[in-house]
């Protein structure tokens, strides 16, 4: 139903076997529930004591810090995570973690989520959009920091925080829910504390454990996935470009481009703050975009050229940095996946349509690092029908593929012409029938006189044809004037199920709902995320 899906998350999903080499899993297996990687008791130890900490900071749930303790004792984890967004993003967060809820009930695992706190763009998570009456309202949060690359997850809301959420009150404002929102977005806050604090009360009655990674103890505690990352970066980027080659061979596109000389990680500058990529050349590691002060101030050696402001680092240096501050150096989009699966005793990760992609490029990197593959399904992928909409979808006997299908002027100018009164559509539709086959018998005629003058009289018949058709769309143009209400309720149901011909569940902020329904819809969302099908679903509150 979803549009613009790739051609690859289509196949993992059609088939009942592997998409191999990418994957060895498929959206119905059941065998990853069976097995939980081994992990030693010191690991667990250290990471149930890094979880509880921060899980008690952001005030988790009694039955949370339970699971915790369960995974000290060797529970398996159902993972997922998101960008840490203002509000809690788009409605795919609540999605996420309704699924990995569900999941880890099935197995017996503990559902974890993994706050994307590293990630330094600022204009991904700064926002959020929340619907009215007759609009969507984006709302956004201006935090006074600087243009530089810093991650996104320590940055202070700061005061402006209280008027973001006046004017969130306004649009969805008066429930409990939204006390939970005011609650966790407070001026001191940060972008990873709010978002901790929102998704574990939330979902407290659930058992949501949730990590933010970024602390140095954290770092520590997966540093050889760090450490192999810089000491084999060679042998992983081949590995990388072999991979998607095998990907475009079959048709496939890669999620993250891989240059010659990039790297699997940043670095944190230490005097600005920002998070800037590593890459190689000749042997040696370089940063650009911060001043040259951290490193051996940059000298080109043969063949190395760059700008002023390039720091050089030794492999060496790289290793010093990652045993006394290993927090100043991140996983890249790719080796993300196997920092968090490294830490975590992962059975399976829940991703959507993009992320699942990423799982087919990085999958080698898995194989190199950890020795195995971690088990990824989809999250649960849906559209919330709230019963006004579904009073104007039942009106016009509308259905979601309806709205997703087609453009909101084609859909107002069909529901035009099918409400002109039965006369006109009669008259309408006598006149093009009767057209039709005159112009027909005409070209045939025609044909049989000389084939030119056939050509010229279907060149002639194809205009009439044109201004007939000219003449359909200008009566339903009429009616649509006569009926104002059939644009305004096309154009509500283009806003609220398929904004700017975007899913809802990506695009409309989760906590509009949270608010609107309550607890009880995380409960429904749970259910849901049982699905067989790995397609998109319908679901009528």
């Amino acid at each position: 139903m979803l549009p613009r899906q790739s051609r690859l998350f289509l196949d993992y999903t059609s088939s009942h076997e592997p998409l191999a080499p990418f994957f060895t899993s498929t959206p119905w297996d059941q065998s990853w529930g069976r097995s939980i990687p081994p992990q030693d008791a010191a690991h667990r130890a250290v990471l149930a004591d890094l979880l509880l900490e921060q899980n008690r900071h952001w005030g988790a749930s009694d039955k949370a810090l339970a699971n915790i303790e369960r995974l000290r004792r060797g529970a398996g984890a159902v993972v997922t995570g998101q960008q840490v967004a203002l509000f809690g993003g788009p409605l795919f967060t609540l999605l996420k973690a309704a699924t990995i809820i569900r999941r880890a009930q099935d197995s017996g695992a503990v559902p974890v989520f993994w706050l994307a706190t590293e990630d330094h763009d600022l204009a991904e998570a700064d926002h959020v959009i929340l619907p009215a009456r007759h609009a969507l309202h984006t709302l956004r949060l201006n935090t006074d920091q600087p243009a530089a690359s810093k991650p996104v997850g320590d940055l202070p809301l700061g005061p402006h925080i209280a008027a973001v959420l006046d004017r969130a009150a306004e649009l969805i404002g008066g429930t409990p829910e939204f006390d939970l929102l005011v609650a966790a977005y407070t001026p001191d806050a940060t972008f990873a504390s709010s978002f901790a604090r929102l998704i574990s009360a939330a979902f407290a009655d659930f058992g949501l454990v949730v990590i933010d990674a970024s602390t140095r103890a954290f770092h520590a505690l997966g540093a050889p996935v760090l450490l192999h990352a810089i000491e084999h970066a060679d042998e992983l980027e081949s590995a990388l470009h072999a991979r998607d080659k095998v990907l475009a061979d079959r048709g496939y596109h890669s999620q993250v481009l891989v240059a010659l000389g990039s790297s699997l990680v940043f670095l944190i500058d230490e005097a600005i703050g920002a998070r800037l990529p590593l890459r190689r050349k000749n042997g040696s590691w370089f940063t650009t975009g911060g001043p040259s002060h951290s490193g051996a101030p940059f000298k080109p050696a043969a063949g190395l050229s760059g700008p002023s402001n390039k720091t050089v680092y030794s492999t060496a240096d790289l290793l010093a940095i990652l045993d006394s501050a290993p927090e100043r150096l991140s996983p890249n989009a790719l080796l993300r996946p196997v920092f968090q699966d490294y830490l975590l005793p992962t059975q399976a990760v829940i991703g959507g349509p993009a992320e699942i992609a990423y799982y087919a490029q990085n999958q080698v990197l898995y194989q190199a690092i950890l020795g195995r593959t971690t088990a990824v399904l989809p999250r649960l992928t849906a559209t919330l029908i709230e019963p006004s909409i579904a009073k104007i979808l039942d009106q016009y006997e509308l259905t979601l593929e309806d709205i997703m299908s087609s453009h909101a002027d084609e859909l107002a100018h069909r529901l035009g012409a099918r409400t002109m009164p039965i006369e006109g559509k009669r008259r309408l539709s006598a006149t093009g029938n009767s057209l039709d086959d005159e112009l027909d018998a005409l070209i045939a005629w025609c044909e049989s006189l000389d084939p030119s003058l056939a050509r010229s009289a279907q060149v002639s018949a194809s205009k009439m044809r044109y201004q007939m058709n000219r003449l359909r769309r200008l009566a339903a143009n009429y009616q649509l004037q006569r009926e104002g209400s059939i644009r305004r309720h096309v154009d509500t149901l283009s806003f609220n199920l398929f904004p700017d011909r975007h899913p809802q569940e990506r695009t409309i902020g989760g906590v509009a709902y949270l608010a609107r329904y309550g607890t009880p819809l995380l409960a429904t969302l749970v259910e849901q995320a049982s699905q067989d099908c790995p397609g998109h679903k319908a679901l009528w509150l």
